[in-house]
């Protein structure tokens, strides 16, 4: 158990029997009455959010979630086969589990499995990956305008906005939090 003041971003808690992470906390004193912190917590399932207000005498229930490297392997139907980076075991994960991030998942990519007794709640991409561009409508030389874009297709299978100047066989950094195109990368 931890008290309110001891909350902070990217522990875990239980709250209700539900497995949440701290997205974001506020620690809230006001002018009349006794100190609450509003968090911010995302369900580590289903990735919903919710907010909640606490007292600063209550406390919470906080849980050890182990944070692991893992290597992307193969995938056979809906599951994800990673390869654990500290113990050289195979994890199999659902595609529930790897959410929106599964359109950018590259082979040997390395990614983030948070762990609860022996058992992947989630798994976190990297911020950003760099791939390229197998289909888009070709490039117009002199347009280095960002303001209008075009869709194109990845080697991941994912369809991303990128400028018009980017053409087939080119290499882009993405961000994989929001899928938008951040640069174009020279091998």
């Amino acid at each position: 158990m931890i008290t309110i003041n001891e909350v902070s971003r990217g522990i875990a808690l239980k709250v209700d029997g539900v497995l949440w992470m701290v997205a974001d906390f506020n620690h809230c004193k006001p002018p009349k009455g006794s100190a609450f912190v509003r968090i911010k917590l995302r369900n580590l399932k289903t990735d919903n959010v919710i907010e909640r207000t606490y007292r600063s005498a209550e406390t919470l229930e906080d849980v050890t979630l182990d944070a692991r490297k893992m290597q992307y392997s193969y995938n056979t139907g809906d599951m994800y086969h990673f390869i654990c980076q500290e113990t050289f075991e195979e994890v199999s994960i659902t595609k529930e589990q790897l959410g929106d991030g599964i359109q950018y998942l590259m082979d040997n990519m390395e990614v983030i499995g948070y762990v609860y007794e022996d058992k992947v709640l989630k798994v976190e991409m990297p911020n950003f990956i760099v791939a390229k561009i197998v289909e888009t409508a070709p490039g117009v030389k002199g347009d280095s305008t960002k303001t209008d874009s075009k869709p194109a297709k990845i080697e991941t299978g994912a369809t991303v906005m990128v400028p018009f100047f980017i053409d087939v066989g080119e290499v882009v950094k993405i961000d994989t939090r929001n899928g938008q195109y951040v640069e174009r990368v020279k091998r």
